[in-house]
C-alpha cells in the first residue's frame, strides 16, 4: 500500500479494528482526506475533464450550483494500493452521466481544446449507454466513453432507498457522502475529488486499508439485506486484496436472516451470484474464496439448486480437504507434474475451482432412474446449473466427472497395483476418448476424482508424509498415461471412417457401426505405426457376429 497521511484520525487509535466505531466522522462533518499522486496520462484525463466542467459551468446561470466530479470506488482503492487500472468510474454531483459525456463529445470538437490537449483521433471515443440492469448490480443508467486510454464510466451521484422484499432500489440523486454510505464496503467509498485533488473517506475506508479490513459503511445488517449480493462481493474483495473480514461484518454474514435473504430468487438473481463466484475462482486467491464461503456456514447457499428445497445436502465437514488439496497441487506446479498436466488455461482453471466447490457433491448417490427418458443430471450438475448458473460447458464437465469417476478410479489403482492390463493402450486411449466424447474437459473429470479420492482418503491437517504419497500415486496415474502416449487420444483421427468400413466389409450401414468403429481405433491404439486399415477391417470381420454385422 502506498505511503501517505490522513488529515483526519480516529479520536481513538488505540482500539482494535473489530472494536472501532463504525463511522469515524460525524454526519455533515468533513471527511477524512489524503493526497494521490496520479500519473502523467490521469492527470492529463483529469485536465481535460475539469476543462468540460468549466465549459459547462460558463453556460448555466450563476446560481447554478458549480459541477464537481469525483474518480470513485475501486479505481480510488487499487490506485492507493498500487494496483494500475484503466477503469475510472466519475461521479457528478449535479447531472446524469449522459449529459455531461455529451457535453465532452461537443467540447472535443472545438479545434482549440484539441490544440490544448494535444488530441488525437484516437484519443475520444465514441459514447456508450449502458441501461440500468438490476440483475447485474446496475441501479442507474452509466454512460461511458474511451478517454485518452482509459475506459471511463459517468454518473450521477446518487442515494438508494430498498424495500424488503427487492434488492432493486429506488434511486435519485444524492450527496457524495450519501453516494459513499450506499456502497458495499468502505474500501470501495472512496472519492478522489478532481476539483480539490483531495481524497474524501466519508466512512473510514483508509483506516481500513492501513488495516487491510473490509467493513460496510451501513451496519451489516441493513447492508446485506439491502443487497445480499454483498455478501459474496465483500468475500471477493477479501479474498483478491488478501484482507480480513471484520468480525462483527462475519457474524452478520451467518445471520440466518441474510442467508435467507441471499436464497431469494426475488431478491437476487443466481445468475448474479454465479458473476460474484466466477470473479472469485478468476482471482489470484481462490482458495481463500471458497475457503470463506465453506467457513461462513454460506456453502448450501451458494452451490444448491434452489428450485428443489428437498435436494439431499452433502456433507461439506472435510470440504478443506479438497480445496487445500487444488491449491497445494497448483503451487507445487512444475513441467509435467499435476496440475500442470491437468489445468491447461484460464477457464480450466476457474472449472477446477468449481469441481473442488462441489466435490462434496460427486458423492450424492443419483435415484434409480427407470424408463425411456433421459436421466436427469447428477445432483452436482444441479447445483451448478442452478446455483451459479453455470455455463452447459462447465455441466457437461460436471456430468461426465460424476458418470466415470469410477472408471478413473478403478484404472488408477490399477496402475498403482501394477496390474497385468495396465500396459493396454487400446484400454486407457478408449476410456479417454469415452470421457471426452461424454462430458468433454477429460483432464477436470480426473482431477474432478483426485479432489474425490482426497475427500475420502485424507483429513484436514494430515500430515506431509500422507499428503505426499497421495499425490504420488495420483502422479504415477498420469507418468503412465503420458508414457502410453495416449494423452491426445481423443483428438487421434481414425484410421478409416464408417462409409470406407462398409464398403469394405460390403454391409450395409447400421447401429452396428459405432461399435465397429470403436474396435477399429482400438486396434489403431495397438498398432500406433501402422497406416494401413486392413488389419483393423480384419478385426472387424472377426468379430461380425458379436457386433451384428449382416456380413
Amino acid at each position: 500500500m502506498s505511503k501517505r497521511k490522513s488529515d483526519q484520525l480516529e479520536d481513538d487509535d488505540s482500539c482494535s479494528t473489530s472494536q472501532r466505531p463504525r463511522q469515524v466522522r460525524k454526519m455533515g462533518s468533513a471527511p477524512v482526506t489524503t493526497n494521490i499522486e496520479l500519473s502523467s496520462q490521469e492527470a492529463r484525463l483529469k485536465k481535460l475533464l475539469l476543462d468540460v466542467a468549466e465549459y459547462i459551468d460558463r453556460s448555466q446561470p450563476s446560481s447554478a450550483e458549480p459541477i464537481v466530479l469525483r474518480w470513485a470506488g475501486g479505481w480510488v482503492r487499487d490506485k492507493l494500493l498500487g494496483i494500475g487500472s484503466h477503469d475510472i468510474d466519475t461521479a457528478i454531483n449535479t447531472m446524469t452521466g449522459e449529459a455531461f459525456s455529451s457535453k465532452i463529445v461537443e467540447l472535443c470538437k472545438q479545434p482549440e481544446t484539441v490544440e490544448k490537449h494535444a488530441l488525437s483521433d484516437t484519443d475520444i471515443g465514441n459514447l456508450h449507454k449502458i441501461a440500468a440492469n438490476p440483475d447485474k448490480s446496475k441501479h442507474l443508467e452509466t454512460t461511458t466513453i474511451k478517454l485518452l486510454g482509459f475506459d471511463v464510466d459517468f454518473v450521477n451521484l446518487r442515494k438508494e432507498t430498498y424495500t424488503q422484499d427487492s434488492r432493486n432500489p429506488q434511486v435519485e440523486f444524492g450527496t457524495a457522502e450519501e453516494d459513499a454510505l450506499r456502497r458495499d464496503a468502505t474500501i470501495n467509498a472512496l472519492f478522489y475529488n478532481l476539483n480539490t485533488g483531495r481524497v474524501e473517506d466519508f466512512t473510514g475506508g483508509l483506516a481500513d486499508m492501513d488495516a487491510k479490513l473490509i467493513r460496510t459503511p451501513l451496519e451489516p445488517l441493513q447492508t446485506f439485506t439491502d443487497d445480499p449480493l454483498r455478501v459474496l462481493r465483500l468475500i471477493r474483495f477479501a479474498s483478491r486484496l488478501d484482507f480480513v473480514i471484520d468480525p462483527e461484518v462475519e457474524a452478520v454474514m451467518r445471520d440466518e436472516r441474510v442467508l435467507s435473504a441471499l436464497r431469494n430468487r426475488q431478491k437476487i438473481s443466481r445468475e448474479r451470484v454465479g458473476v460474484e463466484v466466477e470473479k472469485m475462482f478468476q482471482g489470484n486467491h481462490p482458495r481463500n474464496a471458497l475457503k470463506k464461503i465453506h467457513s461462513l456456514g454460506l456453502y448450501h447457499t451458494v452451490f444448491t439448486d434452489p428450485n428443489k428445497p428437498d435436494m439431499p445436502q452433502p456433507n461439506v465437514r472435510n470440504l478443506a480437504v479438497a480445496y487445500d488439496c487444488l491449491e497445494s497441487l497448483r503451487q507445487r506446479k512444475t513441467p509435467g507434474s499435476i496440475y500442470d498436466v491437468l489445468v491447461r488455461s484460464d477457464e480450466s482453471s476457474y472449472f477446477s475451482w468449481v469441481l473442488a466447490a462441489l466435490t462434496p457433491w460427486m458423492s450424492i448417490a443419483q435415484p434409480a432412474h427407470i424408463g425411456p427418458t433421459k436421466p436427469p443430471p447428477p445432483f452436482a450438475t444441479l447445483a451448478a446449473r442452478e446455483g451459479i448458473k453455470a455455463p452447459n460447458k462447465m455441466c457437461d464437465a460436471i456430468t461426465g466427472s460424476y458418470n466415470h469417476r469410477e472408471e478413473i478410479m478403478s484404472l488408477k489403482v490399477a496402475v498403482s497395483e501394477n496390474a497385468e492390463h495396465v500396459h493396454e493402450r487400446d484400454r486407457f486411449g478408449l476410456a479417454i476418448r469415452r470421457w471426452e466424447a461424454r462430458g468433454g474437459q477429460w483432464k477436470l473429470q480426473v482431477l474432478s476424482a483426485l479432489l474425490h479420492d482426497a475427500l475420502q482418503t485424507l483429513q484436514p491437517g494430515d500430515t506431509a508424509s500422507r499428503d505426499t504419497a497421495f499425490v504420488a500415486g495420483w502422479q504415477k496415474f498420469l507418468d503412465h498415461l503420458h508414457e502410453l502416449d495416449v494423452m491426445e487420444a481423443p483428438s487421434l483421427k481414425r484410421i478409416i471412417d464408417g462409409k470406407q468400413l462398409s464398403k469394405a466389409l460390403g454391409a450395409r450401414p447400421g447401429i452396428w457401426m459405432t461399435a465397429a468403429l470403436d474396435v477399429c481405433v482400438a486396434w489403431q491404439l495397438r498398432n500406433p505405426d501402422i497406416t494401413d486399415p486392413t488389419g483393423a477391417i480384419e478385426e472387424v470381420r472377426s468379430k461380425k457376429e458379436e457386433l451384428g454385422i449382416p456380413i
